[in-house]
């Protein structure tokens, strides 16, 4: 199974620091600057997780969040925002986000219970698929 995840923020250093705890957690992982930069990379490369901000410039993550819930349905998506609002924490219930991490991050523990659990959900439903084609095989 791929561990791959794509972070995607606006601000360099949050981007960076993100990626590299994830490498150091032994994932793959890309970044994005913004949800354009993001959706030409979801295009290219399979990614299981994308961690995104919400608050960027040519496209936010509410938008991104949307277009991934409709070209990469199986992607499971964990947003972040320093900028909290009912407003966003309503549309990322709406569009189907995981959960959503308010900045700043203290303790990257609650990032991280939630990417495990993407991952272990991707992982359920592998086994799932397995199943199903071993009885159609032995049909």
């Amino acid at each position: 199974m791929n561990k791959r995840i794509l972070v995607v923020d606006d601000e360099p250093s949050i981007r960076e620091s993100l990626a590299r705890h994830f490498r150091h957690r032994l994932f793959e992982v890309e970044t994005a600057s913004d949800g354009v930069d993001a959706l030409d990379k979801l295009s290219r490369t399979p990614f299981r997780v994308v961690v995104s901000d919400i608050i960027m410039p040519r496209m936010d993550g509410i938008e991104l969040l949307r277009r991934i819930r409709e070209e990469c349905p199986m992607t499971r998506t964990i947003m972040i925002t320093g900028y909290v609002t009912l407003d966003n924490a309503l549309a990322c219930l709406r569009l189907g986000a995981d959960t959503c991490v308010f900045k700043p991050i203290q303790n990257l523990s609650e990032l991280d219970e939630a990417v495990d659990s993407a991952f272990r959900h991707h992982e359920r439903w592998e086994r799932k698929l397995m199943e199903l084609r071993g009885l159609k095989e032995a049909n």
